[in-house]
């Protein structure tokens, strides 16, 4: 098992740990096991089989999968559920899932009492790599994705490798792209082993891109944890991968929409003088590995509405991060998420068709 340290938790990263993992550390009062129907019929299990974990009253909360379950509606299930157990401030909510189960589970310990700790166990390559780590909590309601959450970390991210022996392709590709994009916006050494592994990836190459995407999101989130401004560029790819989720009415998962959502962005920044065109072609070549096939049309006017209610923008108007080439981002007086006009963003939308 690899540990490590950050400024705000601990990530341990390894196979075996649902069922090996010492959960005694955090000293909890109860456990309380958010996770979702598929999760709780494939690896459940192996997380009840823990030692630990019975040293204190279990209790398992199951959601429908899916992002239907990010919403108030679910979230004020599970702390119902919390408060008809009587459970207490040193209670430990644990998401057991994807990265819906943790935005779910970590808002509801959020507000619960104020604030009770909660751990990540994600069971996603994209859990793994990216929405376990940072903070961030968030419930979806009919006006746009993610716009209800808060900042509030995890006691830790524990990551089980070994879970991922069971993903499809299509799931394996979707957390893939979450790594091709802390690459292009900050680690260009992670992209570059990205770009000779990718065909075939070993459980120890798995392991090392887990664990190079987790320091780096965890250093971007030390420099700005509550995303005022130098964290944006973790949402590269993400506004017109937001809309396409939901657009697509999410036939489209979160890392095949955000892999298009680079796309375009990428060439956004390339006709702006920004994106070299060299690297570019690399970021969309990795992309292509990913194997994404889009069955449906989208309308240009159904997308540039979602955009404009993306969190990076400002009186309706479109703001996009822009890198410069593998590994670094236009900054310009602290600011990472610059304005584009709507022609520009419709130009390119065109990529899509």
């Amino acid at each position: 098992m690899g540990k490590i340290k950050t400024k705000f938790y601990p990530v341990y990263v390894g196979e075996g740990l649902l069922e090996s993992f010492d959960f005694n550390e955090f000293g909890a009062s109860a456990y309380v096991i958010v996770c979702d129907q598929t999760v709780r019929k494939k690896v459940a299990s192996h997380l009840a089989s823990n030692p630990s974990l019975r040293t204190a009253p279990l209790h398992e909360v199951v959601v429908p999968p899916g992002e239907s379950s990010k919403t108030m509606t679910k979230a004020e299930k599970i702390l119902r559920f919390m408060a008809a157990n009587n459970l207490d401030r040193y209670a430990l909510v644990i998401a057991l899932g994807g990265g819906v189960i943790g935005d779910l589970a970590g808002f509801v310990a959020s507000v619960y009492k104020r604030g009770v700790s909660y751990v990540q166990l994600p069971t996603t390559l994209l859990a793994q790599a990216d929405s376990a780590h940072g903070g961030k909590t968030a419930l979806n309601i009919p006006e746009g994705k993610n716009l209800i959450g808060s900042t509030y970390f995890p006691k830790a991210v524990i990551a089980d490798i070994g879970i991922l022996k069971s993903l499809p392709d299509e799931e394996l590709s979707s957390g893939l792209a979450e790594v091709i994009k802390h690459g292009v916006v900050w680690d260009a050494k992670l992209f570059n082993y990205l770009e000779k592994h990718i065909s075939k990836l070993s459980m120890k190459e798995t392991k090392h891109l887990v664990e190079k995407s987790a320091i780096a999101k965890a250093k971007i989130t030390e420099k700005d944890p509550n995303e005022l401004e130098f964290r944006k560029i973790l949402n590269y790819g993400h506004t017109v991968g937001h809309a396409l989720e939901i657009a697509s009415g999410h036939n489209l998962n979160h890392g095949q929409a955000v892999a298009l959502g680079m796309a375009c962005e990428g060439h956004i920044a390339n006709k702006l003088g920004f994106f070299n065109s060299k690297d570019l072609a690399r970021q969309n070549n990795l992309i292509k590995e990913l194997d994404i096939h889009v069955k449906q049309s989208f309308k240009t006017d159904e997308l540039i509405e979602y955009m404009r209610r993306d969190k990076k923008s400002k009186a309706g108007k479109l703001y996009f991060v822009m890198p410069l080439s593998i590994g670094k981002v236009r900054q310009e007086k602290g600011q990472v998420a610059f304005e584009v006009e709507e022609q520009v963003v419709r130009e390119c939308l065109k990529l899509l068709s």
